[in-house]
């Protein structure tokens, strides 16, 4: 993405990336009182664009599209944070997947082992403590109350350690890469968020939305790195046209 590209592909990929980062930005999302912020899934479009496309497109589409649901949403305080904030987690997230370090298979192997089991720890720690129990979601215009088990969670933990440890020692070793370079970008996230936050409502009420911020950092990769996968896999000739 980042070489020669006609414009009129670059620019349809932006379009449709930031679409698809908005969309899911959108599509389910729980209010944080403390803060007046919400979870939502926009990382899980965030990650994977970048990832598949590269810092440019991650940071335009990571930026305008997640500024553009803080719009649409009435969350219009966050929107020119949003816009900085994400739009630099999509940069980082680009630019260190496309850079992965050359190291060799003992090597990877250790850094996938370690990416999954700090992807998979802090989904079922974070799940089980935040997202457990009766919650209010809204979908579009509807809002539901579900109940969210906390075994659940548990299981998609080490769900998603097994799933990066299978991948990253099997066929595509570099995996675990891919799982860090998620993981600084959503800290890039977790803290510009924290620091915004911090300025509005003071440091108490910023920290409440710390966790689940993390939380969004880890189902964003936990969807993100199997789809760009499949999508490398099946597609290749998208990554080398875009």
């Amino acid at each position: 993405m980042e070489g020669r590209r006609p414009s009129a592909i670059w620019a349809a990929v932006v379009a449709v990336s930031t679409a698809l980062v908005c969309v899911a930005t959108m599509a389910i999302k729980i209010d944080i009182v403390a803060t007046r912020g919400y979870f939502n899934l926009g990382e899980t479009m965030v990650y994977t664009v970048s990832i598949l496309f590269g810092p440019v497109v991650g940071a335009i589409a990571g930026g305008v599209g997640s500024a553009l649901a803080d719009v649409l949403l009435a969350a219009l305080i966050y929107a020119p944070a949003t816009l900085l904030i994400k739009g630099a987690e999509g940069f980082l997230v680009g630019f260190l997947s496309k850079r992965g370090a050359k190291l060799g298979q003992r090597a990877w192997s250790a850094i996938t082992i370690i990416a999954a089991l700090i992807s998979g720890s802090l989904l079922g720690s974070i799940g089980a403590y935040y997202y457990s129990g009766e919650a209010c979601i809204g979908i579009g215009h509807l809002t539901l109350t579900v109940y969210v088990p906390t075994w659940l969670w548990v299981c998609l933990g080490v769900a998603l350690s097994v799933f990066i440890v299978a991948l990253g020692l099997g066929a595509e070793p570099e995996v675990g890469w891919l799982v860090l370079a998620t993981l600084l970008g959503g800290l890039i996230m977790v803290l510009g968020y924290l620091a915004y936050e911090t300025a509005l409502f003071g440091l108490l009420a910023a920290l409440a939305e710390v966790p689940f911020n993390i939380g969004q950092v880890v189902i964003g990769l936990a969807v993100a790195i199997p789809l760009t996968r499949a999508i490398a896999r099946r597609l290749p000739q998208l990554m080398e046209r875009a």
